[in-house]
């Protein structure tokens, strides 16, 4: 059998973003990876103590998770309270189910301080985002795992060198 792939929760139709929604990702691949098992389904967020609901946080100063790892930037809720230790955490609990589990591909859902991949927003609470990468998808990438947004599952599928 083919590899297993880190998903975010919420990806996978659980309502576990901050303010409690999913944002399930209807594609065929992912339903057939899903019937065939493949799917580790991990919200690092959770993972890192946070519950549902949560304040919005994002990563300070238009940085982003290569910052907070390296100690550069925080992750900062909404109120200003500097929460960067439980995303790190979280991530990295995400690293370790990910290596117990095979997988060598994740699919992360983009704009958040943990999962995003392609875009974060800048640390200002007004909607602006800019290229990077939050927290949990810098620490995959660092340890050699591929990560993918929600918006390319045709790349991952290509990729991974299985037909659509």
């Amino acid at each position: 059998m083919a590899g297993k792939i880190l998903i975010s929760a919420c990806l996978a139709g659980l309502p576990v973003r901050y303010n409690g929604s999913a944002k399930p990702l209807l594609h065929e691949a992912v339903g057939r990876w899903k019937a065939e098992g493949r799917l580790v389904t991990l919200c690092p967020e959770l993972a890192g103590g946070f519950q549902v609901p949560r304040p919005p946080a994002e990563i300070e100063g238009g940085l982003n998770g290569d910052d907070v790892l390296d100690a550069r930037a925080r992750v900062l809720e909404v109120s200003g309270r500097d929460v960067s230790a439980a995303y790190v955490d979280g991530a990295r609990i995400a690293l370790k189910i990910a290596h117990e589990n095979g997988c060598r591909h994740a699919l992360l859902i983009d704009g958040s301080p943990s999962c995003g991949s392609g875009f974060v927003y800048d640390g200002t609470f007004s909607g602006v985002r800019h290229a990077g990468q939050g927290v949990t998808a810098a620490l995959l990438r660092r340890s050699g795992i591929a990560v993918y947004s929600d918006r390319e599952v045709d790349r991952l599928v290509s990729d991974m060198g299985e037909a659509g």
